[in-house]
């Protein structure tokens, strides 16, 4: 445990899991719609991480992703499945970490309906593009730390404890168990 984590209040812990894990990852998640998709995470390769969008996060917590089948994420995942994803939907709050299991296919009709046209500035041949897979993200587990009263009280409590010196902490934080 670091030494913030130490520091945070009991109240200010929120672990959730199930239906209420997924409800908080699809909140966090589509935020931002992109993340930093982590792949060989033993071989500790600081390339294997790059930005990705989200295309779809369904009911199960799962999260789908449109890829080149000859990229190297898509030939790291298939050497190792393990990946994990970070999200970052504003500069103080909305941070979420999942880790969890990858899996690659060719499904036509999950690509057409995960297709959007800005997709097609990396499959020029549009949604037939022989080179298109989809990536399902199966989460395992995850962390998230964000708001309890929104950004806007977050901003004033942050100002007011700046002004003030006194910690007025409006963070909450937990475990992600979909």
């Amino acid at each position: 445990m670091n030494s913030i984590d130490q520091q945070q209040p009991e109240e200010n812990r929120a672990p959730l899991s199930g239906a209420e894990a997924v409800e908080k990852i699809k909140e966090l998640a589509g935020k931002t719609h992109t993340c930093f998709f982590s792949t060989d995470l033993k071989g500790g390769n600081a390339a294997a991480t790059r930005p990705m969008s989200v295309q779809q996060i369904d009911d199960q917590g799962n999260l789908w992703f449109l890829s080149a089948n000859d990229s190297l994420k898509n030939g790291e995942i298939q050497k190792d499945p393990q990946v994990q994803l970070l999200f970052q939907g504003s500069a103080h709050s909305d941070f979420m970490t999942l880790a969890g299991k990858a899996t690659i296919s060719r499904d036509k009709e999950k690509i057409k309906e995960l297709w959007e046209p800005i997709v097609k500035t990396w499959f020029t041949e549009g949604v037939d593009d022989p080179r298109i897979t989809v990536i399902q993200v199966s989460p395992v587990e995850g962390y998230y730390w964000d708001t309890k009263h929104g950004k806007m009280v977050a901003l004033l409590k942050m100002i007011a404890g700046a002004i003030t010196g006194k910690t007025l902490d409006d963070s909450i934080q937990g475990d992600l168990k979909p």
